[in-house]
């Protein structure tokens, strides 16, 4: 069976897909839904946006990182040729399904330019145009390009070396060379003389432009850089008070990596490909050679600020999906004591369908309750123009507040400075995760003086405190003042200030001292029971599953009989229904308009249910700081294992199907009632005010 699928496998030997390989199967999902006709069309053309940017990530972190350890082992004192051209073998693979998967972009992007010709949409192309979309591309152009362009200068080989990370830039056939700078948006819109729209993208528009500036009638080659951005490795060791200039010194050398890709499109007959490699140091898989525009990300930003033009609302009706109303909890609806409503019993928030705005109710009820003594929170990312920062720089001005930053958050670093500056200026003690951990817990304490004792009030999400995303992603968070909840919170708070690894928790559960391990031993408990005739079952939803050991013992558990049911967004290692291995393991992949960003964990015959911010990797388990924490509210639980993981289970409108090919596959149709769409059916449950469910007050 193993042979069938031994291109995608790590080690020939072993049933485990190779990370990277599985990564790349998720954007073909991703692909998918920019390709079915069942999505709107403008929503669409957002999802191809995303595979382009999917892809700028993958090759800034995950192939730079793979490009590394080969020469790593290459440098070690003894190199192990097996392995080394093993990885030599999986990163080509990479670059071959990369370079067919852009081929099938063109195919989408071009289907979709089609039909938006047809519903009034115009995609301006490099090739000439009539005059009147080349008059409004010249007005575009000029007012939101040509002044951040420099002149002209003449092209040589060893200028490709000084392009940044994701610059793009022209050359052209009489030799001049122009860049793009990387300040500018991907994608512009406009309003043709007949109120039409108009789309551009920045190097179609660029080369254009450019090329009736210069005075050729010769097209331009466009071509764009992707270069090593992985700086996290390097700051592991400092201590955390350096981290902020450590970080601001070496976002340098995230502009100026190793080139790991480069994007060509337009005329390139004029270049030399063998002298590039040489110079770049890259080999000719990791050139790619697309009709495709190499701003395709752009799609997606292009269609995020239509949607916020108050004069596009009538045009883009049917053509994105309709405004998703965010709704309070009908508990938390009222003006009274929000402190009383969750003493009385814990809250669910599950976003984007309930409004993150209960959060920041509550954290603005905390700044005005003079019996709040103190709040603290941890912040991995925010929002910008954050309502919840703005409210703790309030709170400190009364209260003892304390936030704890992660400033190595990827591509969130000088974000993250920026904003401890701020509420250290604000008055705020801000702490730094330290060592080699990363802050990834999501978790807030309130702490309030009640009847001469301090109750403690906990907020625990899979998401972070971001009203941006918590729009656009899907999580679970619970309000609670459970005191056990709240004394474990308090001794993470305390422990983190004082940069220790927190001990003696109670009912949180910790990576990287617990977690790995008590997942570990549940899913043993599970093999046990159905070893001993019992029902033993599994659920869990990750956004990757990649643990080789978790992976091994799911299987033991699938050949003790455990029914085993995985949704994995991203990478999935694991192959199921694999005979005598993973007969009863089913591993599904949901995408979908919101992006699926809650993890939970059920293990049935313990009866025990966590949500968390933590995925099944190693890096999770051993290198970061992660919270999982028990459902520990009847009702809640009920609603997650009755209501929610069966109708994940149910989805066949979005969702995939894993098989022992390693290939995922559509569900499917039942048929009638019988197939459903998840998130449609959680948007529901909220405008329902959870009616029928056990959530219903």
């Amino acid at each position: 069976m193993l042979q069938k699928i031994l291109p995608l496998l790590e080690d020939p030997n072993k049933p485990f897909i190779h990370r990277d390989l599985s990564w790349l199967q998720f954007n073909e999902r991703v692909l998918a839904q920019a390709r079915s006709p069942n999505n709107p069309l403008l929503e669409r053309l957002r999802f191809l946006g995303i595979t382009g940017s999917n892809l700028d990530e993958f090759f800034m972190i995950r192939f730079a990182s793979m490009k590394e350890q080969i020469r790593s082992l290459k440098r070690g004192p003894q190199i192990n040729i097996e392995l080394v051209d093993r990885l030599r073998h999986i990163r080509d693979e990479v670059l071959i399904s990369v370079g067919r998967f852009e081929n099938r972009q063109v195919r989408v992007f071009n289907d979709l330019v089609r039909q938006l010709f047809e519903n009034g949409i115009r995609v301006y192309k490099r090739s000439p145009g009539t005059h009147k979309l080349d008059e409004l591309a010249k007005e575009v152009f000029e007012k939101n390009c040509l002044p951040h362009l420099k002149e002209p200068e003449k092209f040589a080989y060893e200028k490709l070396k000084l392009v940044t990370n994701l610059q793009g830039g022209l050359i052209y056939p009489n030799g001049q060379m122009i860049g793009i700078p990387r300040s500018l948006p991907a994608a512009y819109y406009a309003w043709d003389e007949n109120k039409k729209l108009v789309l551009f993208f920045l190097d179609d528009l660029v080369s254009q432009r450019m090329q009736l500036l210069i005075g050729t009638n010769k097209r331009a080659c466009i071509f764009r850089i992707t270069r090593d951005a992985d700086i996290s490795g390097e700051l592991e060791e400092e201590d955390p008070e350096s981290i902020p200039d450590a970080i601001k010194k070496r976002m340098i050398s995230r502009d100026q990596g190793r080139v790991v890709r480069l994007q060509l499109t337009g005329t390139q007959q004029m270049l030399n490909i063998e002298k590039i490699c040489k110079t770049l140091s890259i080999s000719a898989l990791q050139i790619f050679k697309t009709p495709l525009p190499l701003f395709i990300h752009g799609c997606y930003q292009v269609v995020n600020e239509l949607q916020k033009q108050s004069s596009a609302e009538q045009m883009l009706e049917k053509l994105v999906y309709p405004r998703l109303e965010n709704r309070l909890p009908k508990p938390l609806r009222s003006k009274d004591d929000i402190f009383k409503k969750i003493k009385e019993k814990d809250q669910l928030l599950h976003h984007p369908y309930d409004s993150f705005d209960a959060y920041t109710r509550l954290l603005e009820a905390a700044v005005k309750d003079p019996q709040v003594q103190a709040i603290s929170q941890t912040i991995y990312r925010v929002d910008t123009l954050s309502k919840v920062t703005e409210l703790l720089k309030e709170a400190a001005k009364t209260k003892n507040v304390r936030v704890i930053i992660e400033p190595r958050a990827r591509f969130d670093e000088l974000n993250n400075i920026k904003l401890a500056e701020e509420l250290r200026q604000a008055g705020v003690k801000v702490v730094f995760s330290f060592g080699k951990l990363k802050l990834h817990a999501k978790i807030a304490l309130i702490e309030r003086k009640e009847e001469g004792k301090i109750v403690n009030y906990t907020h625990l999400s899979t998401g972070n405190y971001n009203a941006t995303t918590a729009r656009l992603y899907t999580d679970l968070a619970i309000l609670t003042a459970h005191p056990g909840i709240g004394s474990d919170a308090k001794i993470f708070m305390e422990a983190v200030s004082e940069e220790r690894i927190p001990t003696q928790l109670q009912h949180l559960i910790l990576a990287p001292t617990d977690l790995h391990k008590r997942l570990l031993s549940l899913i043993d408990r599970e093999t046990k029971a159905a070893k001993d005739g019992k029902k033993g079952r599994i659920f869990a939803k990750v956004n990757a599953l990649v643990d080789y050991n978790l992976v091994n013992s799911l299987y033991a558990a699938s050949q003790a009989g455990v029914k085993v049911d995985l949704f994995v967004r991203g990478a999935c290692s694991l192959i199921p229904r694999i005979k005598d291995l993973s007969d009863n393991i089913r591993v599904f992949s949901l995408v979908d308009r919101f992006l699926e960003h809650s993890r939970m964990y059920y293990f049935q015959n313990s009866n025990q249910l966590f949500l968390t911010s933590a995925d099944w990797m190693p890096r999770n388990f051993f290198s970061r700081l992660e919270i999982a924490f028990p459902v520990l509210d009847e009702q809640i639980h009920q609603f997650l294992i009755s209501e929610v993981i069966p109708t994940y289970l149910r989805d066949r409108a979005k969702t995939r199907e894993l098989d022992a090919m390693g290939i995922w596959r559509k569900r499917k149709s039942l048929g009638g009632d019988l197939d459903i769409r998840a998130q449609a059916v959680f948007q529901k449950m909220a405008e329902n005010d959870y009616a029928g469910t056990p959530l219903y007050v």
